[in-house]
């Protein structure tokens, strides 16, 4: 934990603990679920997306590929929307995704992790033919690139795009008042566009959460009391540390 700036401690806040969320609106509203199934009124779920995705006219590309890859719950959307002909086999980020391609009728493998935890489980499980990368424009840790290097033939297919939006009203609310807000933050894009968009002259303290160390690197340079990085790349480790936080804080 790296402590920047001081302000109103949790304890002395009346109300659950402001926890605001950035993710788009689908992932924020499970994850606000989560964290009232976790903590019930220790936290105030604030939903404020500052991505929605723009879903692409994709065309699928001609050739065999023995399975696909992806490193979103949006490329799992993308790649339903491409139709049929592609294959059952599929390579996941997390649980998370594995999830929903389960659900969208795919043989789904889970890495539990990162980008690099998902190349690991690639390369221990080599496929027989080529690989389709079903992602957004943006992405990290060159997987297309690193596997075509280890000799898995693998092409990118970009099927959507995140779109920034601005801080919401009662987002803008919250880090203009006096308190302490703790911010999970889930990728180095988002860190990015939140550390673009706090309002000048905000009075919050923020007690950020990174998903993973690449996320902590994007807030460098954000203006913070605290900043915890999740033990683990996946919304239970992010949950894990806002617990240490609020444990550290304990409310009234």
């Amino acid at each position: 934990m790296v402590m920047a700036r001081q302000s109103e401690p949790f304890a002395r806040q009346t109300v659950g603990v402001p926890v605001l969320i950035t993710r788009p609106e689908a992932e924020a509203r499970a994850f606000a679920g989560l964290l009232k199934q976790r903590f019930g009124g220790q936290v105030r779920p604030v939903v404020a997306p500052l991505m929605a995705p723009r879903f692409l006219d994709a065309t699928l590309p001609t050739g065999d590929f023995a399975g696909v890859i992806f490193t979103s719950v949006q490329g799992v959307e993308g790649a339903r929307r491409l139709g049929p002909g592609l294959p059952t086999l599929a390579f996941c980020v997390g649980q998370k995704t594995a999830h929903v391609a389960r659900a969208a009728g795919f043989e789904a493998r889970s890495a539990d992790g990162d980008a690099e935890a998902l190349l690991a489980l690639i390369l221990a499980n080599r496929p027989a033919g080529k690989l389709l990368h079903i992602r957004g424009q943006d992405t990290r840790g060159d997987l297309e690139e690193r596997l075509n290097s280890a000799g898995i033939e693998t092409e990118s297919l970009i099927v959507y795009q995140q779109e920034p939006l601005p801080l919401n009203k009662e987002a803008e609310a919250l880090l203009l008042s006096v308190g302490r807000i703790i911010v999970p933050v889930f990728s180095p894009r988002t860190a990015a566009i939140l550390a673009a968009a706090l309002p000048s002259g905000f009075k919050a303290g923020l007690d950020f959460v990174a998903m993973s160390p690449s996320v902590a690197h994007a807030l460098a340079g954000a203006p913070r009391d605290a900043l915890v990085i999740s033990r683990q790349p996946d919304a239970e480790g992010v949950l894990d540390a806002i617990g240490t936080l609020l444990a550290a804080s304990p409310m009234p």
